[in-house]
């Protein structure tokens, strides 16, 4: 009975460890919709718009063949992917980092398309 109880303890506090492990950070994924010297408004996937603030402090990584590669604030367009860890401050997001890649361009459908009519 005992092994259990320390058992469960031991698991309650792994998840509750991983549950806490951002802090206050926030994840913010999606599509750049608007980029302007001070922010980013980002659409994500269940539709809504968010605004992010850049700071002097942030981070961007542009992500490229599986890497990700030092960039700067002015890489970044609209259409682009990102990911971004940002912190709240005073009813504002404020990224920390921002991790961008360009939107995957979709394959040619000219081989499918060619089909011979009797």
């Amino acid at each position: 009975m005992k092994l259990r109880l320390g058992s469960l303890a031991f698991l309650i506090t792994l998840v509750t460890s991983v549950a806490f492990a951002h802090g206050t950070k926030v994840h913010v994924r999606g599509t750049v919709e608007k980029v302007s010297a001070d922010s980013l408004v980002v659409k994500t996937a269940d539709g809504k718009s968010v605004e992010v603030k850049i700071a002097a402090s942030t981070i961007f990584l542009s992500r490229t063949n599986n890497e990700d590669k030092p960039a700067k604030a002015s890489d970044l367009a609209a259409g682009d992917l990102v990911v971004i860890h940002a912190t709240p401050k005073d009813n504002n997001l404020e990224a920390d980092e921002i991790k961008f890649s360009a939107p995957a361009t979709p394959k040619s459908a000219a081989g499918a398309s060619a089909k011979s009519k009797p």
